[in-house]
């Protein structure tokens, strides 16, 4: 069988069982292995099945995985995301929407500590939702910024999806952090911005501006200072090149382990919690990486990225063209995976023909984790939007969704502001490294 046509149906057959609900792990491992036993032999195929995921595994990029997870366990077991919200309202509460552009910092800050975008959401979605509605809040508003807010869960380093970018690109994640620093601030900028619109234009979604005196707000910084001594441990350890990107995630689960235990939250019960959660999600993320790695074996032995890489090449079509279809191409698998699939996926496949054109690895991973944050808000899969709706579960999913949608201008502005002016991404990191 000719090996690009293998490869084309190995990836209908992933996205075939990705949408029967296979777990994306095992899909990836199944098509990959059986790919790569119709490309070779039986024998080299059960060799990539004994070596992929021990040298996987026992990779040293890969223990910062679990080391991050446990950090943003213990944060959240601290009860640093009550600080952060009603330090954010004392400071932003004379914006019309105050209280929605404080769950918008909010959640910046917590996924400065975190990582994860449904657990920003989830968390969040606890604090925020009662306070808004309580003032008197439209359920679309303070939905749809918490829904937005937990995206940030993915862009404000330490990002999971940045990570795994990292790994499969075998780029410096170090350098990834540092690169989505300022398109995270200005994500959170232009959210607020919709915010304050959106309150402008129709006054009743949102209760009037309250202010507070500038000793209320100044005190409120107290409740601020577990989250920025975790937040600069982790920056000035991971960026100061004494310590690599693991050994700064060491130092931030446990300075984040004595912060909990400090403010008298740390209990066996909630430590056994901590660790049982972060073994969890921690095996979950590696099953992924493996099959994520069988199956770009499979893919580079059929040499299909390379084939693509080498075609569009002859094209003679400008490359921010190709690059345009790519981001719409990732912009619709937004809509329909999960964005932890859709990195696993695509990247084998498209870059190769990033690198190819010339751009920069570091700034797409940028972009391409963008795009995924436009995914996680947009329907039928909007996977942020699910989460908000199991905690507000008496709003309807579709109102839910409803006040999503304005933020999706906010994210594609910061798409084409960041394709345009790349070193929005990569100045951070040329300084840094």
């Amino acid at each position: 069988m000719d090996l690009t046509l293998l490869a084309v149906l190995g990836i209908a057959a992933l996205l075939t069982l990705l949408f029967l609900g296979v777990n994306i792990g095992m899909a990836m491992l199944l098509v990959g292995f059986v790919g790569y036993f119709l490309a070779t032999n039986i024998n080299a195929a059960f060799g990539l099945l004994r070596t992929s995921p021990i040298v996987q595994a026992s990779s040293y990029t890969m223990t910062v995985i679990p080391l991050f997870i446990i950090m943003g366990n213990f944060a959240f077991a601290s009860g640093m995301s009550a600080g952060l919200y009603k330090a954010g309202n004392m400071w932003l509460s004379r914006l019309p929407g105050g209280l929605a552009c404080a769950t918008i910092v909010a959640c910046a800050g917590f996924g400065a500590i975190c990582g994860s975008t449904t657990a920003t959401a989830a968390t969040m979605g606890v604090v925020a939702i009662p306070e808004m509605r309580k003032y008197g809040y439209a359920d679309s508003l303070s939905t749809g910024a918490v829904s937005v807010g937990g995206t940030l869960g993915i862009m404000i380093p330490p990002s999971s999806c940045f990570i795994i970018y990292g790994i499969i690109a075998e780029e410096s994640i170090g350098k990834l952090f540092a690169a989505g620093i300022l398109p995270g601030i200005i994500i959170t900028i232009l959210c607020i911005i919709t915010i304050i619109v959106q309150v402008k234009l129709n006054p009743s979604l949102a209760a009037p501006a309250t202010s507070y005196t500038m000793r209320e707000r100044l005190g409120s910084i107290k409740d601020l200072l577990d989250v920025l001594v975790l937040f600069i441990s982790i920056f000035a350890l991971m960026f100061s090149g004494v310590f690599t990107i693991s050994e700064a995630a060491a130092a931030g689960a446990f300075i984040a382990m004595l912060i909990c235990a400090v403010k008298r939250k740390l209990t066996w019960k909630v430590f056994v919690e901590v660790m049982t959660s972060s073994i969890k999600t921690t095996a979950m993320t590696y099953l992924i990486v493996i099959g994520a790695m069988t199956f770009g074996a499979f893919l580079a032995i059929t040499r299909l990225p390379m084939n693509l890489a080498s075609f569009i090449n002859t094209l003679h079509i400008s490359r921010y063209i190709v690059l345009a279809c790519i981001v719409v191409i990732y912009a619709i698998l937004g809509c329909l995976m999960d964005a932890l699939p859709m990195v696993m996926l695509t990247v084998p496949i498209f870059l190769p023909v990033i690198k190819r054109l010339g751009f920069d690895p570091v700034w797409f991973g940028v972009v391409i984790v963008m795009v995924m944050m436009l995914g996680l808000i947009t329907p039928p899969v909007g996977l942020n939007c699910y989460v908000i709706s199991g905690i507000a579960k008496d709003v309807p999913l579709s109102t839910i969704f409803k006040g999503s949608l304005p933020f999706t201008l906010a994210l594609l502005a910061a798409i084409v502001i960041v394709t345009i002016v790349p070193s929005l991404a990569t100045w951070i990191p040329s300084l840094l490294y």
